[in-house]
């Protein structure tokens, strides 16, 4: 098939490199030229414009958006939509809400246009190893796209969820079930790490937890393979960023009345890993010292 992939980064790049090794016909669009010339010398096709990614294609037209959540999406939308025409495909393959998804996909067919949104998971891993895909889309667009889904995926790895906005639905809940999975052997390593008792090596620990062990896993293998060279992780901070998935999570936990502890409390970790020096921490040695003449340390 021929389609347009707007947006190389991290993702969209390897997928654009995974659909040309496919045998689809891969017209590419980012913002930076040498990133597009990156790709065209994989076999893809120049867009110097948004304009001129929908003038390559011919009706329907299917255009991948892989661009940041929230006004980035809306943008490339409102652009690349006026060259598009009824019957043609906006696929969102971002982490986007899916309050927006909804919310787009009305605006876009009242314009005859089709929105399908791809929950994407497998991260720089997906090139060679397929994407998970999570798709919310009508039948008919979501059979059109299809071979555009098989081709990224591995076997059995795509599923239609329902209508638009429910793919991006269970990427936000996979998110929020990876944060706390995340925190899980975040814990029980740093427990092993601090041990007194025992001079344990990280790395040993995983590789064997990766073989016959009920908390093997994909995660659990890339942290063997992070504790390889490093068992201390001493080049790393202990800084943990968020896209956003988890606190939608969280609040749509608390919309529905459903009770979430762990993927709230690892939210609320990452937020606490970005404090050098917790102001809450302080009010609460203050006070213990105040009503327990308990021992304080002076920055």
């Amino acid at each position: 098939m021929r389609l347009a992939m707007i947006g190389l980064g991290r993702m969209g790049g390897n997928m654009s490199e995974r659909l040309i090794k496919g045998g689809h016909e891969v017209v590419v669009f980012d913002r930076t030229a040498e990133v597009t010339q990156k790709y065209v010398a994989k076999g893809a096709t120049p867009a110097a414009t948004l304009a001129e990614v929908t003038a390559k294609l011919k009706s329907p037209r299917i255009v991948w958006v892989m661009v940041p959540s929230g006004k980035p999406v809306d943008d490339t939308i409102a652009a690349i939509s006026q060259g598009m025409s009824k019957g043609d495909v906006i696929i969102d393959g971002g982490n986007s809400n899916f309050h927006d998804t909804m919310r787009r996909g009305v605006e876009l067919q009242a314009k005859g246009i089709q929105f399908v949104d791809s929950g994407t998971s497998g991260g720089i891993w997906g090139l060679a190893n397929g994407y998970c895909l999570m798709i919310g889309a009508s039948p008919e667009a979501f059979k059109l796209c299809e071979p555009i889904f098989k081709t990224l995926a591995p076997p059995d790895g795509y599923a239609h969820m329902g209508p638009t906005g429910a793919g991006h639905y269970v990427k936000m809940i996979h998110n929020g079930i990876e944060y706390g999975m995340l925190q899980a052997y975040a814990e029980g390593y740093e427990i092993l790490h601090a041990s007194r008792d025992f001079k344990l090596d990280m790395h040993k620990i995983a590789a064997v937890w990766n073989h016959g062990s009920v908390v093997r896993s994909w995660l659990n293998e890339l942290a063997e393979k992070a504790f390889e060279t490093d068992g201390d992780l001493s080049d790393l901070k202990g800084y943990v960023e968020d896209s956003g998935e988890g606190r939608w999570t969280v609040q749509e936990a608390i919309d529905l009345n459903v009770p979430a502890p762990v993927i709230t409390l690892s939210l609320l970790t990452r937020l606490r890993s970005r404090q050098p020096d917790s102001f809450s921490a302080k009010v609460i040695a203050a006070l213990r010292n105040e009503f327990g003449g308990h021992a304080v340390k002076k920055s």
